[in-house]
């Protein structure tokens, strides 16, 4: 069996790639952060996955492996959708309010993905191939498109939240964030220079194992202490939000519970006002 420079290449990359994340769960049991990052851990073991199948067209003729890709393609994006809100909660560690808002929010997230790719399988006119592509690529995009604004939000927020890029979680968004632009990017050319496809899917899977690289980096060294925010003499947005969440939390429950939307959109505007009140008065 011949193999030419063109299939070469993707495979010496996903070959370094695994190595790389196997590398990375063995840094991750050694040092106890498996429990920290669960299911960051089940995704890299998913990705190694992932790169023994992609193998296998180059070495054995399966029919068949448009079906497993594509079938593989949304249970990664699945683990890289859960990835996104530990490394939040991760990062929201002082804040349990907000952690809690953030858990609803993802989760009316993960409702309106699934519903979203469902209209779009259905709309999609065609054989079922059609159809299954056109649902892998609009949640592959969507959450690629969430990883951009986690790592948006980190720069926004690294100091209100008491995080340096040296921390784990920081790092791993890092590298999130940047493949996710990359691969976004590179989506974009192919449709338009479908000559360069080979050269933007290697492009790609280079900045994936620079990113797997960087995570593998940052698990293997101390994670810097976390400045307390709570205690800094500043009170953060994120406190307050926190606070009065937390004030309301009981009492928004209970009003909801009596009369429904009706009811609770006055107690987020109450909750809003109250915000407010305290930044002004600061």
């Amino acid at each position: 069996m011949h193999i030419s420079l063109s299939q070469s290449i993707p495979i010496a990359i996903a070959v370094v790639a695994a190595g790389v994340q196997a590398f990375t769960l063995r840094i991750l049991n050694q040092r106890k952060l498996r429990s920290e990052f669960p299911v960051f851990f089940r995704y890299s073991v998913i990705c190694i996955a992932a790169y023994a199948i992609s193998l296998i067209p180059f070495i054995f003729f399966c029919p068949q492996f448009f079906y497993i890709y594509w079938v593989l393609t949304p249970i990664t994006m699945v683990f890289e959708f859960a990835v996104l809100y530990e490394l939040l909660v991760n990062a929201l560690k002082p804040y349990s309010a907000l952690i809690d808002l953030g858990k609803m929010l993802f989760r009316w997230a993960a409702v309106f993905l699934v519903l979203a790719a469902l209209l779009t399988a259905f709309a999609t006119t065609g054989t079922g191939t059609h159809k299954l592509t056109a649902a892998s690529e609009l949640l592959q995009r969507t959450v690629r498109l969430m990883q951009c604004g986690l790592l948006l939000l980190f720069f926004g927020l690294e100091k209100r939240l008491g995080l340096t890029w040296r921390t784990h979680s920081m790092s791993i968004a890092l590298g999130m964030g940047i493949y996710a632009g990359v691969d976004l990017s590179t989506t974009y050319l192919i449709d338009r220079l479908p000559a360069m496809t080979a050269f933007f899917e290697i492009f790609a899977n280079l900045v994936y194992l620079g990113a797997a690289s960087l995570w593998a980096y940052s698990l293997a060294k101390p994670e810097p202490v976390r400045s307390n925010v709570l205690e800094s003499p500043r009170r953060l947005i994120f406190q307050r939000w926190n606070e009065a969440l937390l004030t309301h939390s009981v009492r928004g429950e209970m009003a909801f519970a009596a009369g429904g939307m009706e009811s609770f959109l006055p107690g987020v505007e109450q909750t809003v006002e109250r915000v407010l009140a305290r930044k002004i008065v600061q």
